[in-house]
C-alpha cells in the first residue's frame, strides 16, 4: 500500500483513538493491585525476606513503592505454607526490618536460625513485616494484607513513636491505600478522619495509565531488582561505618506537643488502632511487644532516657501500654531496658546484631511458651 499522507493520519489517529480507548479502560479498571500480584518472586527468583523499601536502587537493589500486593508477592511470605508450617508473621518499624543489619541477623532472621519446633512438630517459620515508618495504621494496614497468608502467631513490636494521631497518616504506605485504611475507620470507629486531606485522592487523569506511569514503573523496577537481589542477597546498602545515637541529649522534656506539666491522655494515643488490629488477627494469638530502647547515662540523662523520650513521657505511655494490654488480656513482654545501650547504633530503636540475638532470646521464649 502506497503510503501517503491521509494514510499516515489516519494510522496517527487511530492510534491515538486506541491509547485514548486504553487509558480510558485502564481509568475505569483501576487495576493497579492486580498487576501488582503477578511476581517473578518466588517463581523464577527467590522470594524477598523484608518487604521492599529504599531509594538508592543502584546500590540496594531495593525500592520504596505503596503497591501492597506487589510488596508481598515479592516476599517469601507469598510461597505456599507447608503443612508442618508454624508461620509467624512479625510486625514492627524500621527496628524490626532491620535497619543496618543483613537479612540473618535480624529478628525474623536470628528466630528461623534456631530451628524451633513446636510441641505438635511443627517448624516455625518467621516472616519479617517490620517496615521503616513509624504509625500504628501502618502496622494495621499491613497485618490486614499479611491476613491472607495464614499466620499462625503474631509478634508485634512497638514504641511511644507509633502512637501520636498525628503520625498515623503521614507515611506515604498509609496515605496511598486509602480504600484499605478506610473501612477500618468506619468498623473500629478509628480516631481518624476519612476525608482526611493527606489521603490521595487520584482524579480520572491519575488513574489513568499516563498518570500511573511512575507507579507501573516501579512495578516493573521491583522485578528487574530482583535477579541483583537474587545473586547477591543485598537489599540494603549498609555503610561500614554505621553513625551512633546521640548519648548527651537536649534539655527539653516536652515530647511532641506535650509537655511534663500539661502531659497525654491515652486518648492522645492511638490505642484505637492497636485494638483494631488485635481483632484483626482473628484467632492467630498476638504477642505486643514494647520494644527495647537506647538509655543513656551520658549529659541530661536525668531529664531523658534518650533523643526520643523525655523520662516522663515514657513511663506515662508505659503505665498505659501495660494497663491496655492487662485490660484486653493481651499477650505482653516488655522489653524496654533489657538489651546493654551498647548494642544500639543509630537511633535509639536500631540494634546490632548481637542485640537484636538477644531481643530474639527474649522474645522467643514467650513465643514457644503461648504456641504451645
Amino acid at each position: 500500500m502506497k503510503m501517503t499522507w491521509p494514510t499516515i493520519g489516519r494510522i496517527v489517529g487511530k492510534a491515538a483513538l486506541l491509547f485514548l480507548l486504553l487509558n480510558l479502560i485502564f481509568a475505569v479498571l483501576n487495576p493497579m493491585e492486580a498487576l501488582g500480584r503477578p511476581s517473578l518472586y518466588n517463581h523464577l527468583i527467590p522470594g524477598r525476606q523484608r518487604l521492599p523499601y529504599g531509594e538508592a536502587i543502584a546500590d540496594s537493589y531495593n525500592l520504596s513503592l505503596t503497591n501492597i500486593p506487589a510488596m508481598f508477592a515479592s516476599h517469601a511470605i507469598s510461597r505456599p505454607k507447608a503443612d508442618d508450617e508454624f508461620r509467624i508473621i512479625i510486625l514492627g518499624d524500621s527496628g524490626v526490618w532491620g535497619w543496618f543489619l543483613e537479612n540473618e541477623a535480624t529478628l525474623a532472621g536470628q528466630l528461623n536460625a534456631g530451628n524451633y519446633v513446636t510441641d505438635n512438630g511443627q517448624r516455625i517459620t518467621a516472616y519479617n513485616l517490620g517496615y521503616p515508618i513509624m504509625s500504628l495504621t501502618k502496622d494495621l494496614l499491613l497485618l490486614d494484607e499479611a491476613m491472607r497468608y495464614e499466620p499462625d502467631f503474631i509478634v508485634w513490636l512497638v514504641t511511644l513513636e507509633s502512637f501520636p494521631h498525628e503520625k498515623q497518616l503521614v507515611a506515604p504506605i498509609v496515605q496511598n491505600n486509602a480504600e484499605r485504611i478506610r473501612p477500618f475507620i468506619t468498623q473500629d470507629a478509628l480516631n481518624l478522619d476519612p476525608n482526611d486531606a493527606q489521603f490521595v485522592q487520584l482524579d480520572w487523569f491519575n488513574r489513568t495509565i499516563i498518570g500511573q506511569r511512575r507507579n507501573l514503573a516501579n512495578l516493573l523496577r521491583l522485578q528487574t531488582t530482583g535477579f541483583a537481589w537474587a545473586a547477591t542477597g543485598i537489599d540494603q546498602a549498609i555503610p561500614p561505618d554505621i553513625p551512633r545515637r546521640k548519648t548527651d541529649l537536649d534539655t527539653s522534656t516536652n515530647w511532641q506537643s506535650f509537655a511534663e506539666t500539661d502531659p497525654f491522655t491515652a486518648a492522645d494515643l492511638a490505642f484505637d488502632i492497636l485494638v483494631a488490629g488485635m481483632a484483626r488477627a482473628g484467632e492467630a494469638p498476638v504477642l505486643l511487644v514494647n520494644e527495647p530502647m537506647f538509655i543513656s547515662d551520658g549529659q541530661n540523662s536525668n531529664l531523658r532516657y534518650n533523643s526520643f523520650y523525655p523520662i516522663w513521657a515514657y513511663d506515662v505511655y508505659r503505665e498505659m501500654l501495660m494497663g491496655t494490654a492487662v485490660t484486653h488480656n493481651w499477650p505482653y513482654l516488655d522489653l524496654w531496658n533489657r538489651i546493654p545501650p551498647a548494642e544500639f547504633t543509630d537511633t535509639p530503636v536500631h540494634l546490632t546484631a548481637t542485640g537484636t540475638k538477644q531481643m530474639t532470646e527474649l522474645i522467643t521464649v514467650k513465643i514457644l511458651e503461648i504456641g504451645d
